[in-house]
């Protein structure tokens, strides 16, 4: 019988025995606990922050239970907080009482952990590995022969312009055929302005996330599928020309007046209520919209690629990729377990079943049913990953250590308002990162 725990956010070492107690048999009942850790990746709360028992990873640990007699799993639902999380591992792991499965986010957020992570080399079939996609990114230091720490679950989210069909009729405007460059679509913009009553752009940037979006997309165009891996290794400097080009760009949707004025004060949670209010004939986001724009406008929006600049090296380049990961520990009592437990999610069978539930993102398996998507959105989004193939550019985001991204946010938000250069903003990405480095 599985359980289902509330992890409290926890900061020191000494705190986390009551919360882990994973790795270990239950000498009265016989029974071995396989502990995961789960942040609301393969589960999902309710709004009193609940979980469903009858959620993904539940349905997979019935599936577990079941084939393996005298197994329990125990799901711990974590805080969904990244910082939060990532310090209760943190904490619980130099304490030795972690979880036996992790579920956390791909790139930085499991390869920075690796010191507490089993390297999964050899844990799957030469079949599961060619099967699925997103193996570079958990791997350390995104190296083809770094340690595998973790499966990478799902086709990811990717990032997309959407854009209100009722308003962009309004003002005129033929989205039959996508722009495909950067430019066209601010010249798009550039016709809507007064056209109706809502901006062209709606983009509460105060966070800086939208420039995450759009810097991932644009200068991936520009140096490639593997630009902030490389970065990440020091290949590419991050004060690179590319980078102040696609800043350059990305400002100006604020500087020609595209754009609510009030775009730097306002919050990201506004982003897709404002939409579905009719704030502004597009959107810059990701898929993780899907269900929302759906429930709520049904099929009253399109959605496309953000295109990339004029004349890009690589101009189908699409940008996101897989978000889930899943690790086992290094200290699990229940290695083998755990082990089979994540060859379990590896079939294609049980990721089509993530699929169909959530409705956020595509399989990652090869053999993926596509009929198991029905949301009107994401059924486009699979077309346009499809059609990318292997020129997808992993976020800046996803990559860089954490202080790096923390900045990154910060100058997104400054750049977009013209309170920051192009140029600074790229050399001061640069001096984090050697700073980081040492």
């Amino acid at each position: 019988m599985k359980t289902i725990r509330i992890g409290a956010v926890v900061v020191a070492a000494g705190l986390v025995t009551g919360l882990a107690a994973c790795s270990s048999g239950d000498g009265a009942t016989g029974e071995t606990t396989l502990t995961i850790w789960d942040g609301g990746q393969l589960t999902r709360k309710t709004d009193d922050g609940s979980i469903a028992d009858n959620s993904f990873l539940h349905q997979v640990a019935d599936r577990f239970e079941a084939e393996h007699e005298g197994v329990k799993v125990d799901i711990v639902s974590t805080s969904g907080d990244i910082a939060a999380d990532a310090a209760q591992f943190q904490a619980a792991s130099i304490a030795g009482n972690g979880p036996d499965i992790r579920i956390g986010y791909t790139g930085g957020n499991t390869i920075d952990y690796s010191d507490f992570l089993l390297d999964l080399e050899g844990a799957f079939s030469e079949e599961v590995m060619s099967d699925l996609t997103g193996w570079n990114t958990v791997r350390e230091g995104y190296s083809e022969d770094g340690a595998l720490l973790a499966l990478p679950y799902g086709g990811g989210s990717y990032f997309y312009v959407f854009y209100n069909k009722e308003l962009a009729d309004e003002a005129g405007l033929d989205l039959s055929v996508p722009p495909s460059t950067w430019e066209e679509l601010l010249e798009l913009g550039e016709q809507a302005l007064g056209k109706t009553d809502a901006v062209p752009f709606w983009t509460p940037n105060q966070e800086g996330y939208v420039g995450a979006w759009v810097m991932a997309a644009l200068v991936g165009g520009e140096l490639g599928p593997t630009a902030f891996t490389d970065m990440y290794n020091g290949d590419i400097d991050l004060a690179d020309p590319a980078m102040a080009k696609a800043y350059e760009a990305y400002s100006q949707l604020y500087a020609r007046g595209l754009t609510n004025p009030d775009a730097g004060s306002i919050g990201n949670a506004d982003l897709l209520p404002g939409f579905i209010q009719g704030n502004g004939v597009f959107m810059i986001s990701g898929a993780w919209e899907n269900g929302a724009l759906e429930e709520a406008v049904g099929e009253g929006a399109g959605v496309f690629p953000i295109p990339m600049l004029e004349g890009a090296e690589f101009p189908s380049t699409i940008a996101g990729g897989p978000n889930v990961a899943v690790s086992v520990t290094n200290y699990s009592e229940n290695e083998a377990l755990a082990k089979e437990f994540l060859a379990l999610l590896a079939e294609p069978e049980t990721i089509d079943t993530y699929v169909e539930l959530f409705q956020t993102e595509p399989s990652n398996s090869a053999q993926a049913d596509p009929s198991v998507i029905t949301n009107y959105y994401l059924k486009t989004e699979a077309e346009f990953v499809a059609a990318a193939g292997d020129e997808v550019v992993y976020p800046f985001d996803n990559v860089m250590p954490q202080s790096v991204i923390d900045l990154f946010y910060k100058v997104n938000a400054t750049v977009y308002t013209g309170q920051t250069t192009p140029e600074d903003a790229a050399q001061q990405l640069q001096d984090a990162y050697d700073s980081e480095r040492g």
